[in-house]
């Protein structure tokens, strides 16, 4: 097959949502990780991707016919302080492949630097791009939705963090690249020639059911409810939601700082950068609700008469919380057998944690161990499991259904805890790979007990714990 061919819809929008920008061509490209089930997915000749033609252009060096390589534009909220000026500092997107009337955009990340890179190098060095291919691929296969990983390439160049470190390029698939923080930088501008662009864009992309900005919000409101509550259903810690890293089209985004939680702990952090816990794990469906309202105000001046536009938004806004609510319940309820739990199950639901919380169990393999057999020798106190086993098995005497099968589709057996991915990076960066390839293999189908897996689902010990993630830029 020979190379594929790009498409760029974005690149036909208004230039000044852009800048274009080649990537810039790195000393040694070198294979890493290659996702040949993305690849086909795509309708990628995954032998052509491996060979030197297809690594100089995962890694930038070559850009393929069609392509038009840009870094987008944007604004956004950082830890609550604006930004009129962000955008893809160490990214480019190099365009969009089209299968089965699927368009897949490709970027490259760790490319170079850009006019949005301010201070930065617009590299990316090992550690955060194996980070986001382990994470992203698993969220995938956790059925949460994700960007994705299709190659990690290696540059042959340094890095300079606080250390040098290898460099690479993580090549990013998405069903787009736009963001809260996209629509923010128009508005910001005054551009709402530009925002009726992005919005017809975005809704056609995304949302071809949904009529006009307020289709729009509506529908970003009801996926970003659906994807909030999928990561707390994984003890999934973004770290860092920033308005510029909320994805319209509801899908997780950025790959920072970001940490799956081992004890269950409601205001869990792992973030360096996260001073003050605004994204801890119990505040991420407030934080989602704040950056979908600050989407509407964006969207403001494209939905009518100022009052009765602001009327409007807020009531789709407001919809967030029992959207969220439902999608919490039905969640959780697969979590511990039920098949349509409903707002009665709650109270069963939080009591189950607040017993974990208080006896530090582990919170993935407590809820994998309630459909196999001894979940109580998850907590310190194990009679504390008992009281609530009791009432647990009472509610499920009313299922009809196969409790056993419903928890054991809803709770990994493997998440990709934090010390294993440092284990992974660590072993990576001097030259070993098989970590890494362990990982992505157990990670690949995390609901599925493998023998040869099992100390993967072990929790950290005290000599070998990660207590805080890094943004890697």
């Amino acid at each position: 097959m020979p190379a594929p061919i790009f498409d760029n819809s974005y690149a036909r929008l208004p230039e000044q949502m852009f800048a274009h920008q080649p990537p810039v061509p790195v000393a040694d490209p070198t294979l890493l990780a290659l996702n040949i089930g993305l690849a086909e997915e795509m309708g990628l000749d995954a032998e052509w991707l491996a060979s030197d033609d297809g690594v100089a252009m995962l890694s930038g060096n070559v850009m393929p016919a069609g392509a038009t390589p840009i870094a987008m534009a944007y604004a956004g909220h950082q830890f609550g302080g604006w930004s009129p000026q962000l955008g893809d500092g160490r990214a480019v997107l190099i365009g969009e492949t089209v299968h089965n009337g699927k368009r897949f955009d490709l970027q490259l990340k760790g490319s170079g630097r850009t006019p949005f890179s301010r201070s930065g190098d617009g590299r990316a060095w090992l550690g955060p791009v194996l980070r986001e291919y382990i994470i992203s691929e698993f969220m995938q296969a956790a059925g949460v939705p994700t960007t994705r990983a299709l190659a990690m390439v290696s540059t042959g160049e340094r890095v300079q963090r606080e250390q040098g470190f290898p460099g690479a390029v993580l090549t990013r698939v998405a069903t787009s690249h736009i963001r809260v923080g996209t629509f923010q930088y128009y508005v910001a501008r005054g551009d709402t020639a530009a925002l009726q662009a992005l919005t017809d864009h975005t809704i056609a992309r995304h949302y071809p059911d949904a009529v006009g900005a307020a289709g729009l919000l509506r529908a970003a409101v009801q996926a970003q409810a659906e994807l909030i509550a999928k990561w707390m259903g994984l003890g999934f810690v973004h770290g860092v939601m920033n308005t510029d890293n909320a994805h319209v089209g509801g899908l997780t985004i950025d790959y920072g700082p970001c940490a799956f939680q081992e004890v269950y702990q409601p205001n869990a952090c792992f973030s360096s950068i996260d001073h003050a816990r605004r994204y801890a794990y119990d505040n991420q469906p407030n934080i989602a609700a704040w950056n979908l309202a600050q989407l509407a105000t964006s969207l403001l001046p494209l939905m009518g008469e100022r009052d009765a536009a602001v009327e409007e938004a807020t009531e789709i806004v407001n919809g967030f919380a029992p959207a969220y609510a439902d999608a919490w319940t039905r969640v959780f309820g697969r979590k511990i057998g039920l098949a349509d739990a409903d707002a009665g199950d709650v109270d069963l639901i939080h009591d189950l944690m607040k017993r974990m919380d208080d006896g530090q169990a582990d919170f993935t393999n407590t809820f994998r161990a309630l459909s196999g057999s001894a979940p109580r020798d998850q907590f310190l106190d194990p009679t504390a499991f008992d009281t609530w086993d009791i009432k647990w098995r009472a509610r499920l005497s009313q299922e009809a259904g196969a409790p056993r099968a419903i928890m054991n589709a809803a709770n990994p057996a493997y998440i990709p805890r934090n010390h294993r991915i440092q284990e992974a990076i660590d072993a990576a960066v001097n030259g070993d790979l098989a970590p890494f390839a362990r990982l992505d293999a157990a990670l690949a189908n995390p609901f599925t007990d493998h023998p040869e897996f099992k100390d993967l689902a072990h929790p950290a010990t005290d000599d070998n714990r990660v207590r805080l993630t890094f943004c890697g830029t």
